[in-house]
């Protein structure tokens, strides 16, 4: 009988340990089919969702109705007078789009025959006139355009048989020599490939239409020619310029190269983005390189002293005499995600991730209002509204940290602003440094959408290439200037300064007042 027991308690223990196990492994089970599914909804929504991450204003009044409430401004108009009102359009905006074209006139006028009176058969006068106006569009041409050097010599001397001088009238160094390549041509397949993102390949087929024979080849010869011998000038420049600034932003993305030695051509490389905070004129800067490593960013940064700002990535933490500056962009981007990753009945109601997300829009909303402040008056204006919001965040972010999925999108979420806390908190030091690092991801977007056309470059010297020419247009529409008539004047002049002529090359910085003027886009009035 004591044996009968012992194995009945046996086996009874056996089941237990087993339920145990099953039920450990349901609750698994379970855990994985949550973080997949929250997977799922997540990827539908960046798949086929909208893009914006606005929030909805009235589901985040949940958390801070206290706030708003007291802070209620006077009551808006109805919903259908601001329509209307949008809707109009502001006076003069057409002629101010229109002042600076040529006009081409062309008048229609009765022959004197027809314009007999049919009541007493006078001569009818011209009383007024009705103009329509519309645009005209003259596709571009392709011209010759023929440098003609005349030589001099003297006939005396040549009659007497003795070494005569030979003079040639002074012309200026082409940026091309031997080519039919000219500033303009050149100009011209760069803003088109780096600005408006058409491949090569592409513009080869243009001027074949248009009987000119130009390879793709011969196109790429030119852009490698012209950013490597003569663009790289300006863009060492700048480099020099952007070091000796106080604030700046850094960003990286994938490129594939074909043909790099050593390499499959399936390999990622990189190019990474640099540039100017708010001090001083904008700067942007590419830099093409094979890997993510941070000796790249430490070596490209090297002797700059200030505040850099960055997203996660560790890449940066190791820079010497630099202080790292977070993005809440990419902080409110992971609750964002979480709250989307809920089932649709969910998103709508006070969840943990739509708390998270309130406590960014709170600084973001503060952002919004120091806009037109002056450094002082922002940082002093954080100080008063920022950190209090930040302290309370800070208290949230532990709290819910021991209740949520680490492996879970909010839980990633929450564990990506505990770990970027220090660098999150940076901005509160200094008026001139931003709450994000979107100024960095606005200049790095030209080259995504870009690499998106024409996927790859086929060598390590057409990227690095491609790294200079995207500087120099990105540099020249945040300065104000026309890319295409900017490139034009550079490599007119570039070929024609000396070394030690500092002052020359300082005279073609995109900030420049000494550039002409006809160089600088028309400003839009306000």
């Amino acid at each position: 009988m004591e044996n009968k027991a012992t194995e009945t308690i046996e086996q009874v223990e056996s089941l237990q340990q087993e339920n145990q196990l099953l039920k450990e492994e349901i609750a698994d089970l379970r855990l994985q089919v949550k973080l997949l599914l929250e997977q799922l909804r997540l990827s539908r929504h960046q798949r086929f969702g909208p893009t914006s991450e606005r929030s909805d204003t009235e589901q985040l009044r949940l958390f801070n109705e206290a706030e708003v409430e007291s802070e209620r401004a006077p009551e808006e108009p109805t919903t259908e007078t601001v329509l209307v009102e949008r809707r109009k359009k502001q006076p003069g905006q057409r002629e101010q789009m229109l002042k600076d074209l040529p006009v081409e006139r062309i008048e229609y006028r009765l022959p004197e025959e027809e314009r007999i009176c049919s009541c007493c058969g006078g001569l009818m006068h011209e009383m007024s006139t009705e103009v329509r106006r519309e645009l005209k569009h003259i596709p571009a041409k392709t011209v010759v355009v023929e440098h003609v050097q005349y030589i001099y010599g003297c006939r005396p001397c040549e009659k007497q048989e003795v070494n005569p001088p030979v003079v040639k009238t002074p012309m200026p160094r082409p940026a091309f020599p031997g080519s039919l390549a000219s500033p303009s041509m050149v100009s011209y397949v760069m803003t088109k490939k780096y600005l408006e993102a058409m491949p090569l390949y592409r513009q080869e087929q243009q001027f074949a239409r248009q009987g000119l024979a130009l390879s793709r080849q011969t196109l790429a010869n030119w852009v490698v020619w012209g950013a490597s011998e003569w663009l790289a000038k300006v863009y060492d420049q700048l480099h020099q310029e952007l070091l000796q600034r106080r604030y700046a932003h850094a960003d990286e993305t994938t490129v594939q190269v074909l043909h790099e030695p050593g390499r499959p051509a399936q390999s990622k490389s990189y190019m990474w983005m640099y540039r100017s905070g708010r001090d001083g004129p904008a700067i942007v800067l590419y830099d093409y390189q094979e890997s993510r490593s941070k000796e790249h960013p430490k070596e490209f940064l090297r002797g700059f002293k200030g505040y850099l700002h960055v997203d996660g990535y560790s890449g940066y933490h190791d820079l010497e005499n630099v202080k790292l500056v977070g993005c809440w962009a990419h902080a409110r981007r992971g609750f964002h995600e979480a709250l989307k990753a809920l089932p649709a009945a969910e998103q709508k109601k006070p969840t943990v991730a739509r708390m998270g997300l309130e406590y960014c829009n709170r600084l973001f909303k503060i952002e919004r209002d120091l806009k037109d402040a002056t450094p002082e008056e922002r940082h002093a204006g954080r100080q008063k509204e920022s950190r209090p919001v930040l302290d309370e965040f800070s208290v949230w972010l532990q709290e819910q940290s021991a209740q949520v999925l680490p492996k879970g999108a909010l839980g990633k979420a929450i564990t990506y602003c505990l770990n970027q806390w220090g660098k999150l908190t940076v901005f509160l030091e200094d008026g001139n440094l931003e709450l994000d690092n979107n100024r960095s991801e606005r200049s790095i977007k030209p080259f995504v959408i870009g690499r998106k056309n024409f996927l790859f470059s086929n060598t390590p010297r057409g990227a690095k290439a491609s790294a200079i020419t995207y500087s120099l247009v990105e540099t020249a529409k945040e300065n104000g200037l026309d890319p295409f008539l900017y490139l034009e004047l550079l490599f007119e002049r570039l070929p024609n300064i000396q070394a030690e002529e500092k002052q020359a090359l300082a005279d073609l910085m995109p900030w420049s007042e000494r550039l002409p003027e006809g160089i600088r886009k028309q400003k839009k009035n306000a």
